[in-house]
């Protein structure tokens, strides 16, 4: 079975519309390039019991959980103080955050600036090579920050953690309507159980009317229940396949 991540998208400003959550995405793609299955993303406030609530609750049930937003200097930067609460610990000061923010500001350092070295008590730093300011970890949490450029570049500094027997990928496109083939999708997933098939529309009828893709952790299994759906599709509807 593939090890399983959460993401924990926190923001008012996701929420109300204000910014558009790219961080989702984005971590999806990359951690199913890694092998790794991400079964659940979640959205909610900056409020300390609402992140401590789910951040334990997502840890308890997941191998990883990613959080997204919410760490910072400012009011609304309680990303720290939720999950803190949430496992029953307090928030700290880490003495190698605040030294890198004391060096970075040469000694200008401001109340709102340490609240950036808060981390809850207990937590390791995950440093890699080209990263300015280490990764957050507590117990299975990686506390991201909601900005997508650092939090992609944070992310790529320490995604080797994650690699796991990574999932196979085939793409058949067909120039029928998914009423027409879903039976025979069935059918295929029934006789090779082990494998996923997903079936995408589109209204780009010019170039094909649906995408269909099979995917499996197995590359044999993969390449026998694809070729079964090839077999049970007529060819006249075969746009392409890849």
């Amino acid at each position: 079975m593939p090890r399983t991540a959460a993401i924990l998208v926190i923001g008012n400003e996701v929420l109300s519309g204000k910014v558009h959550d790219r961080n989702s995405y984005f971590l999806c793609r990359e951690l199913r390039a890694l092998g790794v299955q991400v079964a659940r993303i979640v959205s909610i406030l900056d409020d300390v019991e609402t992140i401590g609530r789910e951040a334990r609750a997502l840890s308890d049930s997941h191998d990883f959980v990613f959080t997204s937003g919410g760490v910072g200097p400012t009011h609304d930067d309680v990303t720290m103080d939720g999950i803190s609460h949430g496992f029953g610990v307090t928030a700290v000061h880490h003495p190698v955050l605040e030294a890198i923010l004391r060096k970075h500001y040469q000694g200008e350092v401001s109340t709102a600036r340490l609240r950036m070295a808060l981390v809850p008590d207990g937590a390791e730093l995950v440093e890699a090579e080209g990263l300015f300011y280490p990764v957050v970890l507590f117990h299975n949490v990686y506390v991201l920050p909601g900005v997508p450029e650092i939090l992609e570049q944070k992310f790529h500094a320490i995604r080797e953690r994650f690699r796991d027997e990574p999932f196979h990928l085939k793409r058949l496109y067909v120039n029928a309507f998914e009423s027409a083939i879903a039976d025979t999708l069935t059918a295929v997933v029934n006789e090779f159980p082990g494998i996923d098939i997903g079936s995408y529309p589109t209204w780009n009828f010019d170039e094909y009317k649906v995408m269909v893709t099979v995917e499996s952790r197995d590359a044999a299994l993969l390449e026998r229940g694809f070729t079964s759906l090839l077999a049970r599709i007529p060819p006249e509807w075969v746009v392409k396949t890849g």
